[in-house]
């Protein structure tokens, strides 16, 4: 990789840091939505302005990060990085501390702490979802920082050194869990009778007489995420040894979980335990595998058809339940804070880093609309909703960041532009509530001025004001390279579309486009 193109862009929003609520100066370079659907709009904004009030600074950090919000006065590891990282063109010097904060607070032997609160820094579980070397990379790869590259790389391998060493007692290489909280799954039958944390809230220690510890799929997944993220890192940093070591390390680890904790004949992912059985709960457990990808397509299509887009088990009218609707383990009623089968707003903004992915585009465009449409409803950013009928929890507190991420999120992967991987993902619905008569406005890491308008007959896409296509007809997704050339169209709904392309040079491409087809245009 070119040192000198790595380091180039990024810059941190201004703000003044003291406890408690951080305010950001204006900045040209902030998003820029706007409808003329007053529901839409209004949750929108809603959404801005419970992030906004949720930049915080905390005890044993001096710089704002974005905390958890509603009950949660702190920052977690399993989730607090990645919901910054989604956050970074709003606050890219809250998603750079929302990290620098856990590497700063690493102890001597590696451990990075669980949380940050207001009440206190937490040892007593590993609480691992989204990795944070793997956010830390996109970060410092998309802004160029290369402080964050050379801190996450030192912090993430000690890190994983630290897992090897104390979450690998059983010896088979995979991570293990101890406790409820080391997977963050509150309240899930998952965990039924372990204790939700491990005693004298070390992370070293379990209880004993309850089969554990317990190989875990989804934590051996984020361990793998991490370890392919690692190399990525080494390579940017000119250590090819390391690089290729961290990607073997990864590959076995891959091979292990799906060797040892995959049930073929159920198409899902359990927990091991201490006996060598399976503990055999349908849950959010095959969600956060596929976030790492670690399937390849054929397994995924399988768990894919018999499980997640299976309408009695997890694709509910509003995906995706914490537990299968028909696991016997499914909790009701549901109680507040319940992983043990509540849609949870933090599995839905996790699902951006692996529909795509997998080719789901147009199942995830459904997704993202019942979210959209139940947090329009509700109005209040709560942690969790109803499967069924998709009412959040009562009684739980508003202002929740996840659920305010998701509303923010999901507007622009559904009717604006988004950039990942150097290329820009133009989501063109023409019709759809968030499109009506809708402006969107993206800087985009290589410094340019992306904007998509919605006019009566389609949309216009433009780059620095350069025109790169007018597009009518169905939803799609147009993709192009980050200076603007196009390259594909993705279907981006459930049912077949018709498309036209116009050139800016007066000619015009018809399109007939399948569910989840890519067609290139290039």
């Amino acid at each position: 990789m070119d040192r000198r193109a790595f380091l180039l862009g990024g810059g941190a929003i201004a703000a003044t840091h003291r406890r408690g609520a951080v305010a950001a100066t204006p900045s040209a370079d902030t998003p820029q939505f706007s409808t003329q659907d007053a529901a839409w709009q209004s949750c929108y904004d809603k959404a801005l302005a419970v992030l906004a009030a949720n930049v915080q600074t905390l005890p044993r950090y001096a710089q704002p990060v974005l905390i958890e919000g509603a009950a949660y006065q702190g920052i977690w590891l399993e989730c607090g990085p990645h919901e910054s990282l989604v956050y970074r063109r709003f606050r890219p010097d809250v998603a750079r501390h929302s990290h620098l904060c856990f590497f700063e607070l690493q102890q001597p032997d590696g451990q990075i702490p669980c949380n940050n609160k207001t009440s206190g820094m937490g040892l007593g579980q590993i609480q691992m979802v989204v990795p944070i070397a793997a956010t830390a990379w996109e970060l410092a790869q998309a802004t160029g920082d290369d402080e964050l590259l050379h801190k996450a790389y030192e912090a993430c391998a000690k890190w994983d050194a630290w897992l090897l060493r104390y979450r690998n007692l059983r010896g088979t290489g995979l991570t293990e869990g101890f406790c409820t909280y080391d997977t963050g799954q509150d309240n899930s039958p998952r965990w039924q009778g372990i204790p939700p944390q491990c005693p004298d809230r070390d992370a070293k220690k379990f209880v004993t007489g309850l089969k554990l510890p317990r190989l875990c799929p989804d934590l051996s997944a984020t361990t793998y995420g991490a370890r392919v993220a690692l190399a990525k890192m080494a390579a940017a940093l000119g250590k090819s040894a390391d690089a290729a070591r961290w990607q073997q390390q990864a590959g076995t680890l891959r091979g292990l979980i799906l060797r040892r904790l995959y049930d073929p004949d159920d198409a899902a992912f359990y927990d091991v335990d201490a006996e060598g059985n399976f503990v055999r709960i349908r849950c959010d457990i095959l969600s956060r595998v596929c976030g790492e990808h670690v399937m390849d397509q054929p397994t995924f299509e399988t768990v894919w058809s018999r499980q997640l887009h299976e309408p009695h088990a997890f694709w509910a009218p509003l995906p995706l339940p914490s537990v299968a609707l028909d696991d016997p383990a499914f909790v009701r009623p549901i109680p507040q804070n319940s992983w043990g089968g509540a849609s949870q707003a933090l599995t839905a903004l996790r699902t951006g880093r692996w529909f795509d992915a997998y080719g789901k585009s147009a199942a995830h465009a459904v997704l993202m609309q019942r979210w959209c449409e139940a947090l329009i409803r509700d109005g209040n950013f709560g942690q969790q909703a109803d499967p069924l009928d998709g009412r959040f929890t009562a009684g739980q507190p508003a202002g929740y960041s996840p659920a305010a991420l998701v509303m923010m999120d999901f507007t622009w992967r559904l009717a604006g532009v988004c950039e990942s991987d150097g290329q820009l993902q133009w989501n063109l619905r023409p019709g759809h509530a968030a499109a009506r008569g809708a402006r969107f406005s993206l800087r985009t890491d290589a410094r340019r001025r992306a904007q998509l308008a919605y006019e009566a007959r389609g949309a216009e896409l433009r780059l620095d004001g350069r025109l790169l296509a007018r597009v009518a007809g169905g939803a799609a997704r147009v993709v192009t390279g980050a200076s603007g050339q196009l390259l594909e169209l993705v279907g981006m709904d459930e049912h077949p579309q018709q498309v036209r392309v116009q050139l800016p040079d007066g000619s015009t491409r018809m399109f007939a486009l399948d569910p989840d087809a890519r067609l290139r245009l290039d």
